[in-house]
C-alpha cells in the first residue's frame, strides 16, 4: 500500500472542499472496497478523508411520504429498519442477498453505489484494463468474461457492476442527493449517476471532483409484490451472474431492474412494458442489442429462466 495522508471531516461542505483540494483525495467510510483496491495497488489515493462522523446515518420519512437514507447508513441497518422492510421489500432483500453479514455490518449506502467492477482483469494489474488504466485495453473482451457484461457494453469495456442494493435502488427510482466542493446542492436520478463505459469506462459515476454524497433518496412506496431473484454460483458472498428485482403491482402493471448483466443497475422501459405478455416478452425486451462473448452468451437464456422463476413466484409456484 503505498503512503497517503489522512483527516477526519467535520462537516459536509469541509469535506467536499478538502477532496477538490487535494489531487487524488478520496472519501473513506466502510472502506469495505476502498481498502481492499489500496492493497493491491489499483486505487493509490494521495489523501483519505474519514466522513464517518459526519451523522450522514439516519434513514428517516420525508414531506412528501418517501424516504432518506443517509450515505452512511450501513447495510444491515438498512435491511432491517422497519420502514424498508415494510414499503421497500424490495431493497431489504437485495441487501441481504450480498456480501456477508460482517461486510453488510461495515458497507454503507454511498459505498455501495461507488463499488468498483469485480472484472478479473480491473483487478489484475498485469493485464489491460481501460477501467484501471485508459488507453491499455480490455483484456476481458477476447479473455476471461463468464461473469461480465452484455448490455451497455462498449468496445473499450465490457465490466459489469456488482451492487445488488444498487438495482433494487434503479427498480425503485432513487435519486442520490450531493453537496459540491462549491458548496452546489443537487439530486440526481439513480438512471443518470451510473455511466455507461463508451470510450471512457474509467469515467464511472456522474460526479464531479469532490461531490460527496450525502443521502439516497426513495419515492412513495409503489406497493404491490417486491421479488429479488440473484443467480450465483455459491449460494453466500458471490456476485450476482444475473439478478432481478421485480414489483408487481395489484393493476398487471409490473416493473425490472437487472444487475450481473451490465456495467450498471440496467432498467429499461421496454420490458416494464411488456409484463402483461409474459417473462418471455420481458427477456427478450431487456435482451435487445445484447452483445455477448463467447463465454457470458448463457446470460441470455439465464435471464430467460430468471424472469420465468420470478413470474412464477407471483403465481404462487416454485
Amino acid at each position: 500500500m503505498r503512503p497517503f495522508t489522512y483527516e477526519r471531516a467535520t462537516s459536509v461542505d469541509g469535506a467536499a472542499k478538502a477532496a477538490a483540494a487535494v489531487q487524488g483525495a478520496r472519501f473513506i467510510a466502510g472502506g469495505t472496497n476502498l481498502l481492499d483496491l489500496m492493497k493491491l495497488q489499483i486505487e493509490t489515493p494521495a489523501h483519505l478523508i474519514d466522513v464517518n462522523h459526519l451523522g450522514l446515518d439516519r434513514i428517516e420519512p420525508t414531506p412528501e411520504g418517501g424516504l432518506r437514507i443517509g450515505a452512511h447508513a450501513r447495510n444491515t441497518d438498512l435491511a432491517t429498519d422497519k420502514a424498508v422492510r415494510r414499503d421497500y421489500a424490495v431493497l431489504s432483500r437485495a441487501l441481504l442477498a450480498g456480501a456477508s453479514g460482517q461486510l453488510r455490518n461495515k458497507a454503507t449506502t454511498a459505498g455501495n453505489l461507488l463499488q468498483r467492477t469485480r472484472c478479473p482483469y480491473f483487478y489484475d494489474t498485469r493485464m489491460p484494463c481501460n477501467k484501471r488504466k485508459p488507453g491499455s485495453g480490455c483484456g476481458a473482451i477476447k479473455g476471461a468474461s463468464r461473469s461480465l457484461g452484455i448490455i451497455g457494453v462498449s468496445d473499450a469495456c465490457i465490466a459489469h457492476h456488482p451492487s445488488d442494493m444498487a438495482v433494487a435502488m434503479r427498480l425503485l427510482d432513487a435519486t442520490v442527493d450531493t453537496v459540491a466542493a462549491s458548496g452546489a446542492r443537487r439530486s440526481i436520478p439513480i438512471a443518470d449517476f451510473h455511466r455507461l463505459p463508451g470510450e471512457t469506462p474509467h469515467i464511472e459515476t456522474a460526479l464531479t471532483p469532490g461531490e460527496i454524497i450525502t443521502s439516497v433518496t426513495l419515492p412513495r412506496p409503489l406497493g404491490g409484490r417486491h421479488i429479488y431473484r440473484k443467480v450465483r454460483d455459491r449460494a453466500s458472498y458471490a456476485f450476482a451472474l444475473v439478478s432481478v428485482a421485480a414489483v408487481f403491482g395489484k393493476d398487471g402493471s409490473a416493473r425490472f431492474a437487472f444487475g450481473g448483466v451490465a456495467p450498471k443497475p440496467w432498467r429499461v422501459a421496454e420490458a416494464d412494458a411488456a409484463a402483461g405478455a409474459g417473462a418471455g416478452a420481458v427477456a427478450e425486451a431487456v435482451l435487445a442489442g445484447a452483445r455477448s462473448t463467447a463465454q457470458n452468451d448463457f446470460k441470455k437464456g439465464l435471464t430467460a429462466r430468471t424472469l420465468a422463476s420470478v413470474f412464477r413466484q407471483t403465481e404462487g409456484r416454485p
